[in-house]
């Protein structure tokens, strides 16, 4: 049984007891097996509990150094736990050193195995490096504390060495000492550094989910609008990202960047505002967190590469195997490369490299690449588990693999890149991932040590905090270049690929189905195309399209995010969302509803108001009138559309009445190609002609008065004449009498005091001044009559 070094002083006692029921139940139990089907001896339960039992949980929380040397006195710290139903007596924990392992398979097994076994988990170090635990008490935990100067485990050559920590002891229905708790990490033992190290290029992903919605304030600023203020808390002290910072800046990686999230970070850095679940916003506070986390990101790229992915990390294999029959969906991704380096540029200070492309997990067919190398992305970070080794190399080669077309698949190492994932928030988790990594890596060196490899890790897109703890701890391990060398990503995709090294790209039909299944449906991409299609509609009649075009533009990129899976209701909303603030400022611009029109004669005037409530101007547009019944009713000639914002235009139609009746107008804004702008709004038009003949009847009664007039005015002036006459005939006889006074009947003569006896001064009814302040959006009131 395993030696216990608080059980020295009575070893020799333990071994004869030991010996003794070894005898026993050598000699006896076969014949009384049989015969009575007694119990086996205390030996034969040991190694039945040697295999499987976990009576005690044992938890190494800690290594160090995580790679040794020589010199080096190693610590192991942890904790035992008893998740059995009585008190576990005399026992202690001890330190195992297990065989040499000569495969990474070999890791992956021990890894995966529980139990023990005295062949595989080897023999314990025993004396003074145990811990004894006089009783552990059931659900109770102790700690431990086991430290081993390295010489003493007699390593001998470098290799990968399995390294565990048992708990021996006993229970009250097993009294013999026996391994009642077992966990097993890796030593990786490298006392010189080797000839032919490995090149290692680690990828360090900054990239987070969509933050920023398509809305904006109207002011000048055009404050953006965050769908909440979570990003915050990932850039707060202690948050996700603030991590990734903070250690990758004496990390030897390559930051690997979404762009949308420097934008996103960078709008936070002045005012912004929250937007409620009922579309009300707030005020955001986190402008400090975020200016602190830009300054601490310029710093760490300095002097590291930076790889900018497409603007808002495209979901590269839904766009492949759903977006690819929709028209116009991989225009897109020309766009999101060029903004990508634009942003980079702008908020770090830095270049980056835009020719990588990322789909999820690395997982490739030949749709993919198509999709991926589309919009220039040379090379294409794939994983092992998908462009899988099928010619039976010993040995995991160069990453870089050349697929034609000048294009190259980087593929990273499945076993490295998968080793962080789950929850290492737990000491123990923590620990073993890193000893893990380092034991792989060490081996992969080993398996062709006259080989220079070049080797990419590509963790998973989104660490948590403490899975980017557990990575730099990891990567730190290798810093003193025993058996690796760090390069950057562009040195490893240049690196001289292995001729024997798979470069088939996979059939479609070998793409995940897990995968598959978290991809954006078809129809999620011809939404897109359908707003994209409504925003470019919109914006050839702004005078200052990029405050609508570049807040919605990004968003539409939004929408094919990589973010998105896992999250299909998340993604159904936000493309609503997007969709509906487009309408809603469309409709800003519309023509206001008119009630019936009177058309009291042969001529007039008809207004028709087009109100703009956006806060620019608009122009390109064109207002069109057509009639239902254009013998009856000619409406004229289009007219031009041109309204500074928060204003309205009447646009005036001269019309032409042929005959009376009743006809329908209906009117309709046009772009400058011709495409009908928002929906027609019709209104009706009662005409009322006067005819020539009561025209004629009125002329020829207008022609009488005058003649009459004329004539009245002929007679008093002939009796005017004929009454001087008379005066003088008088004055010289004054005998005379008077003659009576004749005079004709006095005619007041007519007056005309404009056409068609209007008022001259009088307003015309229902003229408008052709650019207003806003109007009322309500209809024209019933019965309006139009101008003549």
């Amino acid at each position: 049984m395993a030696e216990a070094a608080q059980f020295q002083g009575r070893r020799s006692a333990s071994a004869r007891r030991w010996l003794r029921c070894a005898v026993a139940a050598l000699v006896g139990g076969p014949l009384l097996a049989g015969l009575l089907q007694i119990p086996a001896g205390p030996q034969a339960q040991a190694d039945s509990n040697a295999t499987g039992s976990r009576t005690v949980d044992v938890s190494i929380d800690s290594m160090t150094p995580d790679s040794p040397a020589k010199s080096d006195t190693l610590t192991v710290k942890g904790t035992v736990t008893n998740d059995g139903s009585s008190a576990v007596t005399n026992a202690h924990v001890g330190l195992r050193l297990g065989p040499s392992l000569n495969s990474r398979s070999a890791i992956d097994s021990a890894a995966r195995r529980t139990g023990f076994s005295y062949g595989a988990d080897g023999r314990e170090a025993g004396g003074e490096h145990t811990v004894e635990i006089d009783k552990l008490p059931s659900g109770i935990s102790r700690s431990f504390s086991l430290t081993i100067p390295v010489e003493d485990l007699n390593l001998g050559r470098g290799g990968v060495y399995q390294l565990g920590v048992s708990l021996t002891g006993q229970t009250q229905k097993q009294p013999f000492q026996q391994v009642l708790g077992m966990e097993r990490t890796f030593l990786p033992w490298q006392p010189s550094a080797v000839e032919h190290k490995t090149r290692m290029s680690f990828m360090w992903p900054l990239i987070s989910s969509s933050h920023l919605t398509a809305r904006t304030d109207s002011d000048a600023q055009q404050t953006p609008i965050l769908r909440d203020d979570s990003l915050a808390a990932e850039l707060a002290p202690g948050g996700r990202l603030q991590q990734m910072v903070a250690l990758g800046k004496n990390l030897p990686v390559t930051y690997v960047l979404d762009p949308d999230l420097l934008a996103t970070v960078d709008a936070m850095t002045k005012n912004y505002k929250i937007e409620g679940p009922d579309g009300t916003t707030t005020p955001g506070r986190n402008q400090a967190v975020a200016k602190q986390w830009l300054k601490d990101l310029q710093d760490a790229v300095d002097d590291h590469e930076v790889v900018a992915l497409p603007f808002a990390d495209p979901d590269l294999a839904s766009l492949a195997h759903r977006g690819k029959g929709v028209s116009a969906a991989l225009g897109h991704l020309k766009p999101a490369t060029d903004l990508a380096s634009v942003t980079v540029e702008t908020i770090l200070g830095t270049k980056p490299r835009t020719d990588f492309a990322w789909p999820v997990n690395g997982a490739i067919d030949s749709s993919v690449i198509d999709v991926a190398t589309s919009a220039g992305a040379h090379n294409v970070i794939t994983r092992s588990d998908s462009l899988r080794e099928t010619g039976g190399l010993p040995y995991t080669p160069t990453s870089a693999r050349p697929i034609g077309g000048g294009n190259t698949a980087v593929s990273a190492d499945a076993r490295l890149s998968t080793g962080f994932q789950g929850d290492m928030s737990r000491a123990e988790d923590s620990t073993l991932a890193v000893q893990q990594f380092l034991a792989q890596t060490l081996m992969l060196t080993m398996q062709a040590p006259q080989k220079q490899r070049s080797i990419v890790v590509a963790p998973q897109r989104t660490p948590t905090a403490s899975q980017a703890r557990t990575m730099a701890q990891a990567i730190g391990g290798l810093e003193n270049d025993r058996w690796t060398e760090p390069v950057g990503l562009s040195d490893a995709a240049k690196a001289k690929p292995d001729p024997r090294a798979t470069s088939q790209v996979p059939a479609d039909a070998s793409y995940p189905g897990s995968l598959r299944g978290q991809e954006l449906p078809t129809e999620a991409f011809r939404e897109i195309q359908r707003t994209q299609g409504a925003l470019d509609g919109f914006q050839v009649i702004l005078s200052q399209p990029d405050r609508v075009v570049t807040p919605i533009g990004n968003a539409i990129m939004r929408e094919m995010s990589t973010s998105w899976r896992g999250d299909a209701e998340g993604a159904t909303g936000f493309r609503n969302s997007v969709r509906g603030y487009l309408s809603d400022l469309t409709e800003e611009v519309q023509l206001i509803q008119k009630s019936t029109q009177t058309l009291s004669g042969q001529s007039a005037t008809i207004p028709v108001t087009v109100q703009n409530n956006l806060v620019q101007g608009i122009e390109g547009l064109k207002l069109v009138l057509t009639s239902s019944q254009p013998n009856r009713l000619d409406v004229g000639e289009e007219q031009p559309v041109r309204i500074d914002g928060g204003h309205s235009q009447s646009v005036k139609f001269n019309t032409t009445a042929n005959a009376n009746g009743t006809a329908w107008v209906k009117a309709q804004l046009y772009t400058d190609d011709g495409t009908p702008y928002g929906g027609p709004m019709t209104f009706k038009v009662k005409v009322t002609e006067i005819t020539s003949t009561v025209m004629l009847v009125i002329a020829g009664g207008v022609l009488l008065l005058v003649l009459a007039g004329v004539r009245m005015y002929t007679q008093r002036k002939r009796a005017a004449a004929r009454g001087t006459a008379e005066s003088t005939e008088s004055d010289e006889d004054p005998k005379t009498d008077d003659p009576a006074e004749t005079e004709g009947p006095e005619t007041e003569e007519p007056t005309t005091d404009g056409p068609e006896g209007q008022e001259p001064d009088s307003e015309q009814q229902g003229d408008v001044t052709p650019d207003t302040g806003p109007e009322s959006g309500n209809a024209s009131g019933t019965g309006e009559k139009v101008d003549r």
